[in-house]
């Protein structure tokens, strides 16, 4: 009798690593009835571009796909392991509708800010300009096809040491932020196993989502060119500079180096988002506060200073 797998569970690793860990979570979530399918990439290749990486996965995906074609697909990645799915299935939309889940662990699909800084201007510092990306437009079209678990760590109160919580989120998806859980740790920590789990068992269907004000003004921040998000650690030093109805604000601040930081502020004057500019896009951020300020003038009680 031929063997037929229930589920393929898709795997993969991230930057600076290798299939070792991600496996260990893949075996810990499978049964008997589980093809696990962790493409090593080399830990040394995952600094030097993303495209080879992309090709080596999408040619064994092609294959998984030829041998079992009705076997549906339960696909995690763990940080740039995620984003190498993202590319894949932004490629291959044939691909959507065999897929049972996503989970995306730690990736910064808003583009990673340590990357950013590495390459701010993306002109291709090893693989930094494939990190620094923001994917989040392509990843919209996915998510409201593909059911979608987004997984983050909070060790230091607004990252998991590594990746901005912010940097994580998206609009058509469920969200799990795990305390006191460190980047690195995230590729293969016992929790994963109960909130995947519990996430696999509800028979996950697209996530619906109804956009609210401070929403809205996040997603313009976030297609500003340049933007990057951020940590919120200095959302204190941060001064309104569009306020809006209830409560809501935008809050500028320069850092020692004049890198421009944008911040949403709530009414009860918690961060809901934290970005930046690099200096070349600096004007940009600033046409485009003009261009927020133009749409919702009816809202906005000027706090320039």
């Amino acid at each position: 009798m031929n063997y037929r797998p229930d589920f393929i569970l898709f795997a993969q690793h991230g930057w600076a690593d290798t299939n070792e860990e991600i496996r260990k979570l893949a075996t810990k979530l499978a049964n008997d009835k589980t093809l696990i399918i962790s493409p090593n990439l080399g830990c040394l290749k995952t600094w030097l571009s993303m495209e080879p990486l992309i090709e080596k996965v999408t040619e064994q995906a092609e294959e998984i796909s030829q041998k079992y074609p009705q076997t549906p697909w339960r696909i995690m990645g763990h940080s740039m392991g995620g984003l190498i799915w993202l590319e894949i299935l932004h490629q291959n939309p044939q691909w959507w509708g065999k897929i049972h889940s996503l989970v995306l662990i730690g990736s910064p699909v808003g583009g990673a800010d340590l990357a950013r800084i590495i390459d701010p201007l993306s002109i291709g510092v090893g693989v930094a300009a494939d990190l620094g990306k923001n994917r989040r437009l392509q990843a919209d079209r996915i998510t409201k096809i593909v059911p979608t678990l987004v997984i983050a760590g909070n060790s230091d109160n607004g990252s998991d040491g590594t990746i901005p919580i912010s940097s994580t989120k998206l609009t058509y998806s469920y969200f799990v932020c795990l305390p006191n859980i460190s980047h690195s740790q995230l590729k293969n920590h016992p929790t994963l196993v109960d909130v995947i789990e519990k996430f696999w068992e509800t028979s996950p269907t697209p996530a619906l989502f109804e956009k609210d004000f401070p929403t809205v003004l996040i997603e313009r921040l976030q297609l500003i060119p340049g933007m990057t998000d951020a940590h919120s650690r200095d959302f204190e030093k941060a001064k309104a500079y569009l306020n809006f109805e209830r409560g809501i604000s935008i809050k500028l601040w320069k850092n020692p180096l004049n890198v421009l930081h944008v911040f949403v502020s709530s009414e009860q004057e918690q961060c809901l988002y934290a970005g930046f500019v690099g200096w070349i896009h600096s004007d940009g951020l600033y046409q485009g506060l003009e261009a927020i300020h133009q749409d919702y003038y009816e809202l906005v009680i000027h706090g320039l200073d």
